[in-house]
């Protein structure tokens, strides 16, 4: 590896160690022309197929844009920034496990609201309704009742109601 202070070709490991949880390696370096220390990371680079389009082009999959989308979902939702990351990553896995040359931008989608289905109602259907272009309010009713209909999973039981039905839960005791 080149020395990024006198640009000498060659600089050797003085020190190797895992980081980031055993993801990536963490090598300490020396030039042997100006005795600069630095480290470098090391990562493995697993690739990600491309996202195909409606129209049939593709594109690079993009961590961020899908970032964004989930984030504007989940707006002022009670959300932590770690359960995000983890849904993310779950996406990113699906992806990079996918046996096709490149995934259908439909399959990432339901991917998406199956996260935020997990993450929270709302952010769900905020989702849902951009997505499947919901053009009223019929639309949401039906996907209301859809979800309701939806096997509760283990984070969805922490989740306050998408819609109150007037029953306090205090008051059969």
């Amino acid at each position: 590896m080149q020395c990024p202070y006198c640009r000498h070709a060659d600089t050797r490991v003085v020190d190797s160690r895992t980081a980031d949880d055993g993801s990536s390696i963490r090598r300490r370096r020396e030039c042997p022309e100006c005795g600069a220390r630095f480290n470098t990371f090391e990562r493995a680079h697993l690739p990600v197929p491309p996202i195909r389009k409606s129209d049939g082009s593709t594109e690079a999959f993009d961590e961020e844009k899908l970032r964004r989308g989930m984030v504007r979902a989940l707006y002022k939702r009670p959300v932590s920034d770690e359960r995000l990351q983890q849904s993310i990553d779950h996406i990113v896995e699906k992806l990079r496990t996918a046996s096709e040359r490149s995934v259908p931008a439909r399959t990432l989608g339901e991917w998406v609201m199956d996260e935020l289905r997990d993450l929270d109602h709302v952010a769900y259907v905020r989702f849902a309704s951009v997505y499947r272009q919901f053009n009223d309010a019929q639309a949401f009713r039906e996907e209301i009742e859809r979800l309701e209909q939806t096997p509760s999973a283990e984070l969805r039981r922490s989740q306050l109601p998408l819609i109150h039905n007037g029953e306090d839960d205090d008051s059969a005791a």
